[in-house]
């Protein structure tokens, strides 16, 4: 007799969970992770493993995530360049995200902050252009992977500004943010966790914001439509998913949980000093936010002919 999923929701969990990180440690989405894993446990009586796997600019932690057990034990954070770039950069991405994942729930979103290595003449976007036109396919920008926004980002904005640059990714925002920083990159559109260490030490300049209005956290930067690039407009999200075929009493629940901390004084107090946007919500509202997405960027990646394989 089948054991009726009210049951199965009820019995679990009765062993420890594992949450798969895109992204390395030190990095906004790591910190994400580690804030709503330890939560997590305590909600759900089971001791929980945060597995950082960020090659292949995430696709590894989504892929792994979306090729395990359908039993509520394995669950993935990732973001936007693993669930709505990658399947349009990629021939063979080992996953489809909307056939083999199921979301639960979106857990944050920032902008991108423009940011430049300090040493250089660089202040504004103007600055930034006027150089890199001067420098001919001299520099090179860090992003924090193939397929990421990051990446997209930057191909965007060099696409409409005109100037050249050459891509060197990274696995993580960390690693990208440090080659700025030791000027062996220029410039990176990255999320302001990894940014804040170098910015306060004066390494790194940040010169605009992605998202549509100001960034309040950094009031003082213009967006890029405000510096002449309306078209440039990217916020970062990010999300919690586990294997399709998990059965919705437990994507009910852990999304029931992750609400539930996403809405707590002190968790939000954390995610916002990483650099973050708590956000939180129904698994259909984080379903639809990937297909949308997934829909606005596809032409420019067919445009720009970017592949990743």
């Amino acid at each position: 007799m089948a054991v009726p999923a009210t049951a199965i929701a009820q019995d679990w969990p009765t062993r420890p969970l594992r949450l798969l990180v895109a992204a390395g440690p030190g990095s906004s989405l790591d910190v994400l992770a580690r804030v709503i894993g330890e939560r997590l446990r305590d909600a759900l009586g089971q001791p929980l493993v945060i597995d950082n796997r960020p090659a292949g600019g995430g696709t590894v932690a989504t892929a792994a995530g979306a090729q395990s057990a359908p039993d509520g034990y394995t669950m993935v954070i990732s973001f936007n360049g693993p669930l709505a770039l990658a399947p349009h950069l990629y021939a063979k991405l080992p996953y489809d995200p909307a056939r083999d994942l199921a979301p639960v729930v979106v857990t944050s979103t920032s902008p991108n902050l423009l940011a430049v290595n300090a040493d250089l003449p660089v202040r504004s976007v103007a600055d930034w252009i006027a150089h890199a036109k001067s420098a001919g396919n001299r520099l090179t920008y860090a992003s924090v992977g193939n397929a990421s926004s990051s990446h997209l980002t930057m191909e965007l904005f060099r696409s409409l500004a005109g100037f050249e640059a050459v891509h060197s990714p990274y696995n993580g925002a960390p690693p990208a943010v440090a080659s700025v920083a030791r000027n062996e990159t220029q410039a990176v559109f990255s999320a302001p966790t990894a940014l804040a260490p170098h910015l306060q030490a004066g390494r790194v300049r940040a010169i605009a914001v992605t998202s549509a209005t100001r960034y309040p956290l950094f009031p003082e930067l213009p967006t890029l439509a405000e510096s002449g690039f309306p078209g440039v407009e990217a916020v970062l999200w990010n999300g919690i998913l586990v294997p399709s075929g998990t059965p919705r009493a437990l994507v009910d629940r852990l999304n029931g949980a992750i609400n539930a901390i996403l809405a707590q004084p002190e968790a939000r107090a954390r995610i916002a000093l990483a650099g973050l946007d708590p956000a939180g919500g129904a698994p259909e509202a984080f379903a639809a936010l990937i297909r949308a997405e997934s829909a606005r960027w596809a032409p420019l990646i067919r445009k720009l002919a970017i592949r990743l394989d």
